[in-house]
């Protein structure tokens, strides 16, 4: 894969950043906007970013830091999810507190925000106290957003819960937006500077890139990934004001900062920022080495956005005018839907065979598959993938049928159909490849399909999707 981003220079230069940052203050309460572990669609817009580049980085820190996650109470009740993995926020809170734990990170605790005495909301807190994880309760902030003296005292942020803090550096991260890193963050400088500690809070949000233009393909893909929040990329108009320098903020974050300015101004006693830019500590801008192909790989990014949230509408997920906004988008930065050079093959594929089929690139190579009497279409394709990328004859049969008959027998038998699906045809062929030498050799190449782009002609089921997502493989789907 081409890189355009320089990851060792990004982690040199963002830790010493952060540093800088919480050297100003006795407590640093950094709000991590987007997703500290495995931040997949940076990496896809900015290659050569890695996905865990966030929470490897913080390992330089370690111990100067605690971890306080945020979930909003409403977000339990509605089982709101994290679409890439299908989890719940609750569900994934959890996750996001084990995978910290095991790096050796100090968890503090769980923040419930907006809570309105929901029983989902009360079972989930019981299982989080059950094992060993301290939770605080945050209801609707009295006076906010507008009557900031109300906000700023004992009716307002003082009525919520003191969460005790002992490290310098306090990362507030939560499973997804509107979980109230915000407040909480606010909520604890109220209580710190009232037992005369200097707290201070900043940003830590990858997207948009404060240093690239407004209308750069790596922005643009930001919007398309919040078309559902309906964010909207702009120049920072107090940034602009204060320094005659350009740089590029979000609706919400330059919307709220005449508020956000007064109730830190109130809190601390002083003013430390003068714009919405000032607050971040991004320098993920400063580590673009190629800007072209960080600007084919963000267009790509945006029609990927286009196909998921139009199958988000057929599903009922989403309003129309979210894959709507995208579509904009793309006719801003004058890309379509072959934009993606496995769609077209796709679809002649299922033309021409008349079944759902697939198609994948690898190595500048378009590889299809369809489905057949045994293969569900993800599963040929990806044979035929791992097939020419080891140089082994279409000929050449990669299965036992001793391997795969129990298989489908044991399949008829509990009506779970009668095609392969993924999942099962990589089980099978880590069975054969034991006795194959052919198959292992094919096995070894499934590695090579990380990052590589796919386009199936229907939209797969979600077994099928988590499948291709854990071999890293970039899909679209239709939905027609």
């Amino acid at each position: 894969m081409k890189t355009g981003f320089d990851n060792k220079k990004y982690v040199k230069i963002q830790s010493e950043k952060i540093r800088e940052r919480f050297k100003l203050f006795d407590k640093l309460y950094l709000e991590i906007g987007g997703k500290l572990f495995d931040d997949s669609h940076a990496s896809r817009v900015l290659p050569g970013f890695k996905n865990d580049v966030k929470i490897n980085m913080f390992q330089e820190l370690k111990n100067d830091l605690e971890i306080i996650f945020c979930i909003n109470a409403g977000d339990i009740e509605k089982h709101k999810l994290r679409g890439e993995y299908g989890r719940t926020y609750d569900a994934e809170i959890l996750t996001l507190i084990e995978d910290s734990k095991k790096m050796g990170f100090s968890v503090n605790s769980v923040v419930i925000t907006l809570y309105e005495n929901q029983v989902s909301v009360d079972k989930f807190i019981k299982k989080l106290n059950r094992n060993g994880i301290k939770t605080y309760i945050h209801t609707f902030t009295k006076g906010y957003p507008t009557d900031v003296d109300t906000i700023v005292s004992e009716e307002g942020y003082g009525a919520n819960s003191y969460i005790e803090t002992t490290k310098p550096l306090i990362l507030v991260n939560a499973p997804g937006p509107g979980s109230g890193k915000l407040a909480t963050c606010l909520s604890q400088i109220y209580h710190e500077n009232k037992k005369g500690i200097n707290a201070g809070y900043a940003k830590f949000e990858t997207f948009p890139v404060w240093n690239l233009p407004l209308k750069h393909p790596v922005n643009i893909a930001y919007e398309a990934a919040t078309a559902d929040l309906k964010d909207v990329n702009m120049i920072d108009p107090f940034h602009l004001e204060k320094y005659q320098t350009t740089a590029i903020n979000y609706n919400r974050d330059i919307e709220m900062f005449p508020v956000l300015k007064n109730i830190l101004s109130k809190v601390s006693k002083k003013d430390l920022y003068y714009s919405p830019t000032d607050m971040g500590v991004n320098m993920v801008g400063f580590c673009i080495t190629n800007n072209e192909i960080v600007e084919e790989a963000a267009k790509k990014e945006i029609v990927r956005r286009y196909y998921n949230e139009k199958n988000q509408y057929k599903l009922g997920l989403c309003e129309k005018e979210t894959y709507e906004k995208i579509k904009l988008l793309m006719n801003e930065l004058n890309i379509d839907n072959n934009y993606l050079d496995v769609i077209k093959p796709a679809l002649e594929k299922k033309k021409k065979t008349s079944c759902n089929a697939m198609a994948i690139k690898v190595q500048r190579k378009i590889i299809t598959g369809r489905q057949t009497d045994l293969l569900t279409p993800a599963s040929s394709t990806i044979l035929n993938a791992i097939k020419y990328l080891s140089k082994i004859p279409d000929d050449i049969k990669l299965l036992s049928p001793a391997v795969i008959e129990p298989v489908l027998k044991i399949k008829k038998e509990l009506n779970k159909g009668t095609h392969l699906t993924l999942s099962e045809v990589i089980i099978a062929l880590s069975i054969c490849s034991a006795t194959n030498s052919m198959t292992e050799k094919a096995v070894s190449c499934l590695k090579k399909l990380k990052n590589c782009d796919a386009h199936a002609t229907f939209l797969m089921d979600n077994s099928e999707i988590r499948a291709l997502k854990e071999l890293g493989i970039n899909l679209t789907c239709e939905n027609d």
